[in-house]
């Protein structure tokens, strides 16, 4: 499919300011770390996947096929990073696997006969409501 350690080299991180729990500490860390990810120029992936990618994450990339992604669940940087290229290379492995072909299946008998029988109630009930013909 791809080689997680030839992408991993391509990324770039940028450590930026988290909000959220850490005290007088989150005001002076910047724990929180930005991935961003030039789809364009990587070496890592093939033609037909980079094609892919750009289709299936049209909402996620910017308008140069960069693909941006934040991480500041931790008060850590490392654990951001690593939570980070997790969820990149998880994002890249479900654009890039392929759906399986749906084999059509057969109707089963008892369903055919289930929808006879409720048709056939069914139009006798509304037989019942009309009034008897008389001749």
């Amino acid at each position: 499919m791809f080689d997680d350690a030839a992408l991993i080299l391509e990324l770039n991180f940028k450590a930026i300011r988290s909000s959220g729990a850490g005290g007088q500490h989150v005001n002076k860390t910047a724990s929180k770390v930005e991935l961003s990810f030039d789809l364009e120029n990587s070496q890592a992936l093939s033609f037909e996947q980079k094609e892919t990618l750009k289709t299936g994450l049209q909402s996620r990339l910017s308008k140069a096929h960069v693909l941006m992604l934040q991480c500041g669940e931790s008060r850590s940087q490392h654990r951001n990073k690593s939570i980070v290229i997790k969820r990149f290379l998880e994002l890249l492995r479900t654009e890039l696997a392929e759906d399986k072909e749906r084999i059509p299946t057969k109707i089963p008998r008892a369903a055919k006969r289930r929808r006879l029988k409720n048709k056939r109630v069914r139009s006798e009930k509304k037989a019942n409501r009309k009034p008897p013909e008389i001749d």
